[in-house]
């Protein structure tokens, strides 16, 4: 495997650039998606990399338990190539080296090019994939409104930099369509893009479609559905690392991620297969830790460097928005845009549904005069929604109930309003709105 050579040199920078006598162990038993090597026990730590050189090239995987008779490695290849008895080496800690040159690259969770471009520069200093977010007290505090140019996003749930919000939905709902949308917003020195279990075919759409001009300075990271579950776990840490090397740049980076669950599900397959027990819906203990602590290092950085606003994609498994997973990861974002089904059966996109959408930096975006408008818009469309089954019924009458009167008028208008074409970008969200509800 290319990334070898960059393992070796990781171990080396890891302790202290002095090459050390390598230790190595031997494969005792193989299973269809891992294997454990006797004989290392003593010698690594959860989280390192152990390599097998195998006939058609080297193997490198993830140390995932460890107990006194060896350890079990999840391999990053999909299946195990080497034999019992094979030796395997402990490589270390797995570091990444980003360059300001990955912009515009498209490489895999192992930090590879995979764009058929010429090989990766290496930056001067190398970081672990599993980074730890800046201290509490040492953040700065978020107060600065940012435009997605999403009208409904600007208007309902609008976004600060430094925030981080969920984009929740189930299959088929338009998510990846709205975070398209999302990726050309303005006002971000480099795009971090996470694909994250998705279909092959779309990230070549994704990527020469959706973004547009922001192409050359966004770095995707793409691990398809098809790889190996400890790269669908990767990719997102690796992301994760190059969004902050450029955060400590002193950048505003905004990383998008498609999708979170992706991530939660390959680290329940990986936590199922070091022995941990299922203990919600399959998930395992580990994963509920993993995802807070992965979500956590988006956000401001330090004082006098930048941020990252993570825009995280949640696929709701059976549209079910109290599912394990998307709960954990609600209570931990700073705010969330629910993508309604029954929306996106009328024909309505973006389907947001804006009375179950939040974001909790929202005071920090609107002025005064927006709050106002904006608590009127809900309350006037809530009363519209609750009403619904009554005025198909034919009990509504018009000129009993002024309140209600002014919802059946006004609530259409505000719905067109709010619909937007996936290659367009609102430049003043509350006058557009505006101008769809003149009469006429």
């Amino acid at each position: 495997m290319a990334n070898l050579d960059s393992l070796r040199r990781s171990v080396a920078l890891a302790r202290g650039g002095v090459p050390m006598v390598r230790v190595s162990g031997v494969v005792s038993e193989i299973a269809p998606a891992l294997f454990r090597v006797s004989g290392l026990s003593r010698f690594v730590n959860l989280g390192e990399t152990v390599t097998l050189h195998c006939e058609a090239g080297p193997q490198v995987g993830e140390i995932i338990r460890i107990d006194d008779s060896g350890i079990v490695v999840k391999p990053f290849e999909s299946n195990v190539s080497g034999g019992i008895g094979m030796q395997a080496f402990n490589t270390g800690v797995m570091l990444l080296f980003p360059h300001a040159s990955w912009k515009g690259r498209v490489i895999n969770a192992l930090g590879q090019p995979i764009d058929d471009q010429p090989p990766l520069a290496c930056g001067e200093r190398g970081v672990p994939v599993d980074g730890s977010p800046p201290s509490a007290m040492r953040r700065v505090r978020v107060t600065k409104p940012v435009r997605t140019g999403v009208r409904v996003v600007d208007i309902f749930t609008p976004l600060c930099v430094g925030q981080r919000v969920g984009v929740f939905a189930g299959s088929g709902v338009g998510k990846s369509t709205l975070l398209a949308m999302l990726c050309r917003a303005r006002g971000f020195d480099t795009v971090v893009l996470a694909l994250v279990g998705e279909r092959g075919r779309e990230v070549r759409e994704f990527l020469e479609d959706s973004l547009g001009d922001s192409r050359a300075n966004t770095v995707a990271v793409v691990s398809t559905g098809d790889e190996s579950a400890a790269m669908r776990r990767l990719a997102p840490r690796t992301a994760m690392t190059i969004a902050e090397h450029f955060r400590d740049q002193g950048e505003s980076v905004l990383l998008i991620m498609d999708s979170v669950t992706r991530f939660a599900h390959a680290a329940r397959e990986v936590a199922l297969a070091a022995g941990e027990p299922a203990v919600a819906r399959g998930y395992a203990p580990s994963v509920f830790t993993d995802l807070p602590r992965l979500l956590e290092r988006a956000g401001p950085g330090a004082s006098g460097g930048g941020s990252i606003t993570g825009i995280f994609a949640v696929l709701v498994d059976g549209d079910d928005h109290n599912d394990p997973v998307a709960d954990a990861i609600r209570g931990t974002l700073d705010g969330h845009i629910v993508l309604d089904r029954a929306i996106a059966d009328q024909g309505r996109y973006p389907a947001v549904n804006v009375l179950s959408s939040v974001s909790r930096l929202a005071d920090h975006a609107w002025t005064g005069d927006e709050r106002a408008l904006v608590l009127k818009l809900r309350a006037m469309i809530s009363r519209f929604e609750d009403t619904r089954d009554l005025r198909l019924m034919g009990a509504y009458h018009a000129g009993q109930d002024p309140e209600l009167d002014k919802a059946v008028a006004f609530v259409p208008k505000i719905y067109q309003g709010m619909t937007q074409l996936p290659g367009s970008i609102s430049e003043d969200a509350f006058k557009e709105l505006a101008a769809a509800m003149q009469p006429g």
